[in-house]
């Protein structure tokens, strides 16, 4: 064998035992692994929140009887929710609506103080679209009587409000069937529409799949 071909063998034998290149290698397996398993580990991982009972409305107290628990994977997003290691705030209500089974936003949860809607009633008579149901939002326009025992034209006084009820009602004695929602509205939108039912306006309500709230 020539000195050249003792070389080149020597270049592509096997690996020692003691040449660091390997244990270098054989650590970035094994953190690979590991990288790799803690994240299954955590993406499997369950911890316990809340869900609400029933249909939790605008205004309603809130207890942790309102709530069931139930064993979620979140992730990274877990603390927006509401758990059991989260107290309650003094006289909590809900500043939003969550609909039954759905997980608690913590944001849905606050105090009397933070309320900054309230539920009003409102009756039409005309039919309204499905699409009506408590958690939608709907315009609420308004048209007031005039001295020639008509109406003027309808303003729109509510816009993209929230339904927290619906109701059916009847005005007796075999008479037409209406419809009564509750809609909440702010304090500064409640004595111009207070004063406009007050003065026996006509209410018609829209629904508006686009309102943002």
């Amino acid at each position: 064998m020539s000195g050249m071909e003792r070389v080149q063998s020597s270049r592509i034998g096997a690996p020692s035992w003691k040449d660091p290149r390997l244990f270098v290698g054989i650590l970035l397996v094994l953190a690979s692994v590991a990288s790799v398993v803690s994240l299954v580990g955590a993406a499997e991982k369950s911890i316990p929140m809340y869900v609400a009972k029933d249909a939790i409305m605008v205004g309603q107290p809130i207890s942790v009887d309102s709530f069931e628990i139930v064993q979620v994977r979140l992730g990274d997003v877990d603390g927006k929710y509401m758990h059991p290691g989260i107290s309650l705030p003094e006289r909590p209500v809900a500043v939003r609506m969550v609909q039954e089974g759905e997980l608690v936003a913590r944001s849905s949860i606050g105090s009397t103080d933070a309320l900054d809607r309230k539920p009003a009633s409102v009756t039409v008579g005309e039919p309204l679209p499905k699409e009506v149901v408590v958690g939608s939002s709907v315009d609420v326009w308004v048209a007031l009587p005039n001295e020639r025992n008509g109406y003027d034209e309808p303003v729109l006084m509510l816009p993209g409000v929230e339904v927290a009820a619906v109701n059916a009602t009847s005005s007796g004695l075999g008479a037409g069937k209406g419809t009564q929602l509750m809609v909440l509205v702010t304090d500064a939108q409640m004595p111009k529409f207070l004063g406009a039912i007050a003065n026996k306006a006509k209410v018609s309500v829209v629904w508006n799949p686009g309102a943002t709230r």
